[in-house]
């Protein structure tokens, strides 16, 4: 097998080459190769200084994560960058594109680091659940200090060429498109620095008060996670006067209890579950894919405006459809008020705002639409008004052209089956706010013809969406097991627990908001008849009352001026009349049981809907659930932690409280399977 690491002696430099696409991972060969490579440059009495450098669009961009959880090939990536760092002839880092993980630890172990202006350098192993494990918290301190140490190891997030720069992280920048010959003369000028400048003989100074300050800045980011406070304590390591022996030996240590716990395990089936997501089960992934040049969408409300934005930002032309001139003023209004709030925080250029709303065409005119290639209908969910809208668009579509409903929960067969093109139609369902969230269900109709399906999938990596496939059920995947949740906490009101009880037991699990919480932001009057006369559960009682929540002021909650809740007297009268009518006793409910019927329930529902074969796979659920409604990726989604827990315990759970379950999760508990692999 050849090597991806070749040599090329220049004079009295000996440059190390890697060619290993897509993004020249620190798999077995590349490490063999540059243990062999620093080997040869030792060895020759002609070369003076090395190079590392790789071909491809980018510099080393971490380790390659499929050796994960198998025995490591040797040499380690420790034992590589140890090498490195112990040559006694100078050995400067040429970095293009990304430096991460793996690849910053291997130009930490280099003397010397040059970078091209578009560069970026990081430690992004802590989204993994895991830390620099090959020197990366000890030397990073000691080169470039606390501060930076902490932001790059407990945060993950990679820094430019010039910032790392201006810290010490790297020596000097390249010329953008001469790095090989700028390295090759940085090497040549520092060949005869004598002592070489190894991390591992600097002084990393303490800093107690920035350590002190990044927690306490971060303390709502890192909550519930592992790996932040485990980077932590070791660049904290780094700087106690401990010897980098000692370091070390504390930084494998605890990168050993991440890598073999099960939140590391979680943030890893994430990762892969993600791209597994993209495929689609039954289709050729070189299907032919229709042509999307320009959007059409329905509706210039939060979800349309929002929805609009995702294909203005990727470059792709919007036709924006309205009834009244009022509302497409508003929507267009609201759509450049993002766009310039975007632009104030520096993450967009004026004129970036500019080719956006450029590229946007707000009509009264539904015949507008007749040159889109994909048509998106996001107006309220309402079935007879979405297949009075697809009635209108079957006859001014152009043929080819994909049909999209954003429902929620609608039926899209029963969409589709208004038009004479059932096959061009399917279901795209947003996250709101449409314009942020990740999540996109893509609802495949009993009609729905592959290529479209394939194409609105490759569509939603262009949109910077995580796409999954759902079948036609009530509430897809997302929504359906959304209800048994919401359903559950509401009869525990009635049982006896209180709104802030169960939505403490979620929040302590790790959601970002409780049951009632979540009803609360998204308004409790959503889905209510609006006859205040008619009061059939407590969700009737607080509508018509006017308790609809953020937005008024209180729902199950009372909101101060700064939407801060407290608990409700008012709501707790409600619940008690309705458990008085409904003849129940008040007793003590245990958070225990408040996972089990609520969480557990979840767990079921995603049984059923592998079983009806609605989602292809149990990690697809997972993917749902992570992006969309804020499951702790720590968890690794519904499916992966009833595996986490064991099937079994999740079976006893729900029988305990006399619920039927899933004859998939049944069995699988029976055999000690898993959903996932």
């Amino acid at each position: 097998m050849t090597s991806p690491i070749t040599t090329e002696l220049h004079d009295d430099v000996l440059v190390i080459i890697s060619n290993n696409p897509p993004v020249n991972a620190l798999g077995a060969a590349v490490r063999q190769g540059l243990e062999a490579g620093i080997a040869e440059g030792l060895a020759n009495p002609q070369v003076k200084a090395m190079v590392i450098r790789c071909d491809g669009r980018t510099f080393f961009a971490g380790a390659d994560i499929t050796e994960f959880g198998r025995p490591m090939q040797e040499p380690g990536l420790p034992t590589v960058v140890d090498m490195i760092e112990a040559s006694d002839k100078p050995v400067v880092a040429a970095i293009h594109g990304t430096a991460l993980g793996g690849g910053c630890e291997v130009t930490l172990g280099c003397h010397y680091r040059i970078a091209v202006p578009s560069a970026k350098i990081g430690t992004p192993e802590v989204k993994l659940g895991l830390l620099p494990g090959a020197g990366g918290t000890q030397r990073l301190p000691r080169i470039a200090g606390v501060k930076l140490a902490l932001e790059l190891t407990a945060k993950g997030d990679p820094i430019p060429a010039k910032l790392a720069l201006s810290a010490g992280l790297i020596d000097r920048i390249a010329g953008e498109d001469t790095l090989a010959a700028d390295a090759i003369a940085f090497a040549r000028e520092v060949a005869d620095a004598k002592p070489l400048p190894r991390a591992r003989d600097k002084v990393a100074q303490a800093d107690p008060e920035a350590v002190a300050a990044f927690k306490k800045e971060n303390a709502k980011r890192f909550r519930g996670f592992d790996a932040p406070a485990a980077n932590i304590a070791c660049v904290e390591k780094a700087t106690d006067g401990s010897s980098f022996d000692e370091g070390i030996a504390f930084e494998r240590q605890e990168f050993m209890k991440l890598m073999f716990g099960v939140q590391s395990a979680a943030q890893r089936h994430i990762f892969f579950a993600e791209r597994q997501a993209a495929k689609i089960d039954g289709i050729d992934p070189k299907i032919a894919l229709r042509e999307i040049k320009r959007v059409g969408v329905i509706g210039a409300g939060t979800m349309g405006g929002g929805i609009s934005m995702n294909f203005l930002s990727a470059g792709i032309p919007v036709t924006i459809v309205e009834m009244a001139q009022e509302a497409l003023d508003r929507g267009t209004g609201v759509i450049r008020k993002n766009y310039e709030a975007s632009a104030a925080k520096g993450r967009l250029k004026p004129e970036q705002v500019e080719a956006a709303m450029g590229a946007l065409t707000p009509t009264l005119d539904f015949s507008a639409l007749a040159d889109c290639d994909l048509i998106i209908e996001a107006v309220y969910e309402n079935m007879d008004v979405k297949k009075d809208i697809f009635t209108k668009l079957d006859a001014i579509a152009k043929p080819g052209a994909i049909l999209a409903s954003n429902t929620s929960y609608l039926n899209i067969d029963e969409i589709a089956s208004v038009t004479k093109r059932p096959g061009d139609v399917l279901g795209m369902h947003f996250f709101s706010p449409a314009n942020v969230m990740k999540l996109l269900e893509v609802v495949r109709g009993a009609q729905t013809e592959d290529d479209v399906l394939a194409t609105v999938m490759a569509l939603s990596k262009t949109i910077r969406k995580v796409a999954v496939v759902a079948g036609v059920c009530d509430g897809f995947i997302g929504n359906r097991m959304l209800k048994p949740r919401q359903v559950e906490a509401m009869k525990l009101l009635l049982e006896g627990a209180t709104p802030e009880q169960i939505d403490k037991v979620h929040v302590a699990f790790g959601m970002p908001m409780g049951a009632f919480q979540m009803s609360d932001l998204a308004g409790v009057d959503i889905g209510w008849h609006r006859d205040p006369t008619r009061i059939e559960n407590i969700r009737d009682a607080l509508a018509a009352e006017g308790r609809w929540g953020q937005k008024t002021g209180k729902g199950f909650y009372d909101y101060d001026e700064k939407r801060n809740p407290t608990p409700s007297p008012r709501v707790a009268e409600i619940i008690e009349d309705f458990r008085s009518k409904s003849n129940l006793q008040k007793r003590e409910i245990s958070d225990e049981e408040i996972v089990e019927k609520t969480l557990y329930t979840m767990v079921n529902e995603g049984a059923l809907i592998l079983e009806e074969k609605m989602a292809q796979r149990a990690s697809d659920i997972d993917v749902v659930w992570i992006y969309g409604y804020g499951w702790p990726v720590y968890r690794g989604g519904p499916m992966f932690w009833a595996d986490s827990e064991g099937l079994k315990k999740i079976v006893a759970g729900l029988e305990k409280h006399g619920f039927a379950v899933a004859e998939l999760l049944k069995s699988k508990a029976e055999s000690g399977g898993r959903f996932n692999g």
